[in-house]
């Protein structure tokens, strides 16, 4: 094999192996998120762990009872995370990120913040608060008032951009009906229980649309769907416990 053949090889297998590994990074950034939750989630059902949603700041009285009734065993899933999951006590905290707005999901060991009012129409606008959390679809009505509440989270403008918005909402589909959902809106905790769920296309905008035309309260959680793309969107909806 001649001098100039052998760069050619080498030239052609440096190519190809950065394809091959820009191929598995992109993967891996757009499905991390993703796995992570499922690995974690996983963890959380062979190991029986349960949360027990409370706010420190609404409900001291609860928080201290079930401390004192816990004890060491309680661990807060906000201070410790995946290892708590991993090696914590089977009994655990689940805490509201922000007591003026905030979703937990306890099946699932989910808490995020919840950004009011964004504009679900506008890319630029939410692409940015769904890297920080959960938000709230301007023109749905807040917790407490007939209507629909609107929260979606995950969403993303291409399809390999995926993985860098927040993934507390990948594990919707995990959900069964009669599930609990607990939102806190100004200082106030508001309980849900799963009534339905149902996959749409991406540009089914209705139940936004409605948002204040019923004569029931509805939260309505959105993610994307299959988890890791943006092709159509899963709903998960839950009505007043």
């Amino acid at each position: 094999m001649s001098r100039s053949e052998i760069t050619r090889f080498l030239i052609m297998r440096s190519i190809g192996n950065f394809l091959l590994l820009f191929a598995i990074f992109g993967v891996i950034a757009t499905f991390g998120p993703a796995l992570s939750y499922e690995i974690q989630y996983r963890i959380i059902q062979l190991r029986g762990v349960q949360y027990t949603v409370v706010a420190p700041k609404v409900e001291p009285s609860l928080f201290g009872e079930i401390l004192k009734k816990q004890g060491a065993s309680v661990l807060s899933v906000e201070s410790s995370g995946f290892s708590s999951v991993l090696n914590g006590p089977t009994q655990q905290l689940l805490i509201p990120k922000d007591t003026d707005f905030s979703i937990l999901i306890p099946k699932i060991g989910a808490t995020a913040k919840v950004f009011p009012n964004i504009d679900p129409a506008d890319e630029k606008g939410f692409l940015p608060i769904l890297q920080q959390g959960v938000a709230h679809a301007k023109g749905t009505v807040f917790p407490g008032i007939k209507g629909n509440t609107y929260l979606f989270a995950h969403s993303a403008d291409n399809f390999w951009d995926a993985g860098r918005y927040n993934a507390v909402f990948y594990l919707l589909k995990d959900l069964s009906l009669g599930d609990d959902v607990v939102v806190f809106f100004e200082n106030q905790r508001h309980n849900y229980v799963i009534e339905d769920s149902r996959i749409v296309d991406a540009s089914d905008v209705s139940a936004i649309v409605k948002g204040q035309d019923s004569a029931h309260e509805r939260l309505i959680l959105q993610t994307c769907w299959p988890p890791g793309t943006t092709w159509k969107r899963l709903l998960v909806i839950a009505k007043p416990k």
